[in-house]
């Protein structure tokens, strides 16, 4: 069994898979980055100097007597992160479309 493993993890679709993960999880760095730093101030302008962040829906306040916590509906945040997967789709689905480009246009390519 263990040789079996050797042979499942020295193939390349399981390292292909790795350097995939790896680069995914860097990549979401940089677009929650690019929301954070970029694209929520912009919306913030947009919405009234609004927090885009912050924007919730409270359904029972905070009462500080009781020391009960604020109830709220967060849609900002679950917002944030809807835009930051369209972006990371979008940039994969171009760097898809190019890559088959370049396959495509390899394999037409005449044979010497």
């Amino acid at each position: 069994m263990l040789k079996e493993f050797k042979t499942f993890i020295a193939q390349g679709n399981v390292l292909d898979l790795a350097v995939g993960v790896l680069v995914g999880a860097a990549f979401g760095k940089v677009v929650t980055a690019f929301m954070d730093d970029i694209i929520n101030p912009v919306l913030g302008i947009a919405i009234g100097g609004v927090d885009f962040s912050a924007l919730k829906i409270v359904l029972k306040a905070a009462d500080p007597a009781t020391e009960a916590a604020e109830v709220a509906i967060r849609y900002g945040g679950f917002l944030n992160v809807v835009i930051q997967f369209l972006i990371t789709m979008w940039v994969i689905f171009l760097i898809v479309k190019a890559a088959n480009k370049v396959k495509l246009s390899s394999s037409q390519a005449p044979k010497e």
